[in-house]
């Protein structure tokens, strides 16, 4: 156990000073390192909770998901039924369904075929499917009624906030914040954390808007202001300037829609120097773009964000680069706020902010103090109880203890990880149990010392006796940290992964670095009694 080669002392000592190298970074602020070499700038990321920032719970409505896909639902059965050649009347979303009549009875049971063929099945991943997504019903009086089945609903809800999460992480990605925390809690909410942001505002701007943008010609068969005294036209509706510019009539089928958009960047008109989003479609959204400009040279074209009129401009070419700018009363931060949402793409569906809480930056002060004060105490305890208590072996300990902790930081920061409250708590368990490992390994030689063994074969016996128990001991409890990384979250994951990294490097320094420290003491005194 004392014998060591060339070869793996240098690795050791390799792998002991990489780790104070990169765990460095950490003791100098960025702008002293942004000379460094870029390989050597990765330093671990603080927390919510020790630099302050936004915390926002977010929920998926579930309502407008329904009533959109029953307005989908609704289109279907006037699409399937025209082109069947059956008349209905009465054709409307009731009570949470899709109620329609069949005029004449005698086309009752075509009519139940073909409304038949709407209900699609449900998916559910590995496990095939589970059922069908519309249930059809035949009521007295030619009357039918379509209802989303539960389960149809529950996927649909699944489906809403995964892709909400990505959407909005896309979206905090963008704006320039580290390391933001974005998961699913519950059915159907989010929690999203953004440490360092100090205008949570923005963020809950950026984050509620659906971002859902459109393109619309002007309807010019009346005003708008007509239209809301009497009725809009059929196929038009009013609409609202963003800025407060009064309304506006607009036809209410898309000519064309975000989603076909690949890149919005905010940029400034050269002629009058406002700042305005240009926007780029893909292949055949320039395609589409291109034909409907040109069709509606001399026509206003209403720009449309969720529902609201960004801008009107007239068409006075046909555009078919496939691309263009939205002008509007922007600010150079609105501007970019507009890009980053329509880069990020639209939510499907609304989100409402349940809870919030911003987190200062001097609370976060205080905590990383009480932090550091609580590591120095718990250290410099441990470090004073070794030496009085093993003597020049305590030192060794000591030595291979700070070499544990470099790692421990060095490899957090290597993985970009972000540190909390939790995860200096774990850090400073970790300190405990590394002293634990060596007070086993000494006790041990100890006691081997006692039988009478000579110097060099008791502590020989006393790493080798003592690697079954730590060993024992450190699985253990590297099984609850996994347990508690894949079924908690947030601060808890945080604590697990640092526990985790803590427990491997804590048997790594107690049975190289410590043992090669007293196996060169041994091979240059060669001693006759154990020093303990």
């Amino acid at each position: 156990m004392l014998h060591f080669s060339r070869w793996k002392i240098i690795a050791i000592l390799v792998v002991a000073l990489g780790a104070f190298v990169f765990s460095a970074p950490n003791l100098v602020s960025r702008e002293d390192t942004a000379g460094w070499p870029e390989w050597l700038q990765s330093r671990l990321t603080l927390g919510l909770d020790l630099q302050g920032g936004s915390h926002v719970l977010l929920q998926v409505e579930t309502d407008a998901l329904i009533e959109d896909r029953l307005d989908v639902l609704k289109d279907d059965v006037r699409s399937v039924l025209r082109d069947a050649r059956i008349g209905y009347t009465g054709l409307a979303v009731v009570d949470g369904g899709v109620q329609v009549r069949v005029r004449d009875e005698a086309e009752m049971d075509d009519a139940e075929e073909v409304l038949g063929a709407i209900p699609q099945p449900v998916t559910s991943g590995a496990f095939g499917t589970s059922g069908l997504d519309v249930a059809v019903s035949r009521l007295e009086g030619g009357l039918f009624r379509l209802t989303l089945s539960e389960a149809a609903v529950t996927q649909r809800m699944s489906s809403a906030v995964e892709q909400s999460i990505e959407v909005i992480r896309r979206r905090v990605d963008q704006i320039g914040t580290t390391e933001p925390s974005i998961q699913r809690e519950g059915d159907n909410r989010i929690l999203v954390q953004v440490p360092g942001l100090d205008d949570p505002q923005r963020l809950k701007d950026i984050l509620q808007q659906t971002a859902a943008l459109s393109f619309h010609l002007v309807c010019r068969q009346m005003t708008a202001q007509q239209a809301l005294e009497t009725r809009p036209p059929a196929g038009c509706e009013v609409l609202q300037y963003a800025d407060g510019g009064g309304p506006i009539l607009v036809e209410t089928r898309a000519m064309i829609t975000g989603d076909e958009l690949v890149d919005s960047q905010p940029s400034f008109n050269q002629q009058t120097g406002e700042p305005v989003v240009t926007f780029r479609f893909n292949t055949s959204g320039a395609r589409r773009f291109g034909e409907v400009t040109e069709a509606n040279v001399g026509e206003p074209f209403a720009i449309v964000l969720d529902d609201e009129v960004i801008s009107a401009p007239e068409i006075r070419e046909p555009i078919r680069g496939g691309s263009g700018q939205i002008s509007g009363s922007f600010t150079s931060q609105s501007a970019n706020d507009l890009a980053v949402l329509l880069r990020a793409g639209a939510l499907p569906t609304d989100i409402t902010i349940v809870e919030e809480r911003s987190v200062g930056p001097s609370l976060g002060a205080d905590s990383v103090a009480a932090g550091e004060i609580a590591g120095i105490i718990g250290a410099i305890g441990v470090v004073t109880f070794m030496v009085l208590a093993y003597g020049l072996f305590g030192i060794f300990a000591n030595i291979a203890l700070a070499v544990n902790i470099a790692l421990i930081i060095a490899t957090l920061s290597l993985l970009g990880a972000t540190l909390t409250l939790p995860g200096i708590a774990g850090i400073v368990l970790t300190v405990g149990m590394a002293v634990d490992s060596n007070v086993l390994i000494f006790e041990r030689i100890r006691d081997e010392a006692r039988r009478g063994r000579a110097a060099i074969p008791a502590i020989d016996a006393g790493f080798r006796e003592a690697l079954r128990t730590i060993l024992d001991a450190n699985i253990t409890t590297l099984i609850a940290a996994v347990i508690l990384f894949f079924l908690g979250s947030g601060p808890v994951q945080g604590f697990a992964v640092t526990l985790a990294i803590g427990i491997v490097t804590t048997v790594f320094t107690a049975f190289t670095m410590t043992r090669l420290l007293v196996a060169l003491w041994v091979r240059r005194v060669r001693p006759s009694a154990v020093p303990i």
